[in-house]
């Protein structure tokens, strides 16, 4: 073996023992392979995979072993050779927490570094208070979460949250929030969530997180140039280009809200211009259907599009002023991206899916090649996805980083 493979570990002040820089990146290595395994594998497997030699393999593994990190499943049945011995990535050494906060309702999950989900909870959203007071009742929810699952506070490597409005996830900043919760501006939401939790907490906008989502558990999964859009009491995109979320320099990418829907709006000022989601949204259909809208969409949304089914004249007004408006802002979108793939939700599209139809005819009257247009296959829980994709691969980054910077997870 070599000699850096020998080196002796000693204690640190942080409470990770320290390694040599090369036995650690080569633990990295191995863990890393490990993590990307569906399932167990064999030393031989490691072998391969890593190009490092069988004594060096068998160290380092043994090392991970010990640490909790891979789990020895011991000997296989024999294929006429020696009895191979499988072992397999521990995803349970940690665990991840995911937060869709949203309008009026929050939903929350606890998973395995697999992203294997232990427990879920949706709750009503506390609409009154200060943004500390909000995320003070959702941290309460998360460590019932923790509490449901048997697992201590200190096993929690990492949290995703999701936020509606302009997010700058380099900062953890809520910029801007949608008026359902007043008084969100430049909130340090994962500031304060980390405070609260003691994990670090990546911060992401919700329809962001919900192009993530369907790519990782969804109808997006292998789409490197796709878009999530949703269509509600707000509407916004997330964007994926090349396999990556696109934020823009000002974090607006994908707020397409604030298209502008007619040149007669262009001098109107901001916020009552002909915005795609004052005319689209479904405050906006409301006013146009007059109609006493009441709660969050979906069942009023419903009554509307049967009452266009069955020849309301006012109904198949607003249904076709949001069809067609709709149409043309996914068409111009699809123009500038060239996507393969536009995966719609939202309360307009759960409950009116011959929208969905209609949607598709026109992009296909504007556009030569539209991209496939589908609804939504993990619905409302797709931004929850998302968040649980950003923790687990923050959580299993950290795991490697500290590997590979000498230091021995704890």
């Amino acid at each position: 073996m070599a000699k850096h493979d020998m080196n002796e570990r000693a204690q640190t002040g942080n409470g990770a023992r320290a390694t040599s820089p090369l036995r650690g990146l080569n633990l990295e290595r191995v863990l890393a392979v490990a993590m990307d395994h569906q399932g167990p594998f064999t030393r031989a497997e490691l072998i391969q995979a890593t190009g490092l030699s069988a004594p060096t393999v068998g160290n380092l593994a043994s090392n991970l072993i010990r640490e909790g990190l891979i789990t020895d499943l011991g000997a296989g049945p024999s294929r006429g050779g020696r009895r191979p011995f499988f072992m397999e990535f521990n995803a349970r050494h940690g665990f991840v927490a995911g937060i869709d906060l949203g309008a009026t309702r929050t939903r929350l999950a606890l998973a395995d570094l697999r992203g294997q989900v232990l427990a879920h909870r949706v709750v009503p959203t506390p609409l009154r208070g200060a943004p500390a007071s909000v995320l003070a009742a959702i941290v309460k929810e998360v460590r019932t979460l923790l509490k449901d699952a048997d697992v201590s506070p200190r096993q929690l490597l990492a949290v995703g949250a999701g936020s509606p409005g302009v997010v700058d996830p380099a900062r953890g900043l809520v910029v801007t929030l949608a008026p359902n919760l007043k008084g969100w501006s430049n909130v340090p939401m994962a500031k304060i969530l980390k405070r609260e939790l003691g994990a670090p907490v990546v911060l992401e906008n919700d329809v962001n997180l919900a192009i993530l989502g369907e790519r990782w558990r969804g109808v997006a999964h292998g789409h490197d140039t796709c878009a999530f859009i949703t269509l509600g009491r707000g509407i916004g995109a997330g964007i994926v280009i090349n396999g990556k979320l696109h934020h823009g320099h000002h974090f607006l990418a994908g707020e397409i809200a604030l298209m502008c829907m007619g040149p007669q709006f262009i001098e109107t000022d901001f916020g009552m211009r002909g915005c795609l989601e004052t005319m689209a949204g479904l405050d906006g259909l409301s006013t146009l259907w007059e109609h006493p809208a009441r709660g969050d969409g979906s069942r009023w949304v419903a009554e509307l599009f049967t009452a266009a089914e069955s020849g309301d004249r006012r109904a198949g007004t607003t249904v076709e002023q949001a069809a067609t408006l709709i149409g043309m802002a996914i068409a111009n979108l699809s123009i500038v991206l060239d996507p393969s793939l536009i995966v719609l939700g939202g309360a307009l599209i759960a409950q009116g899916k011959p929208l969905v139809h209609e949607l598709r005819r026109i992009v296909g009257r504007i556009i030569p090649t539209p991209p496939r247009l589908v609804v939504s296959q993990l619905h409302e829980e797709a931004p929850l996805w998302g968040s649980l994709l950003l923790s687990t691969t923050f959580a299993r980054e950290r795991l490697r980083e500290q590997l590979r910077d000498g230091r021995v997870p704890q």
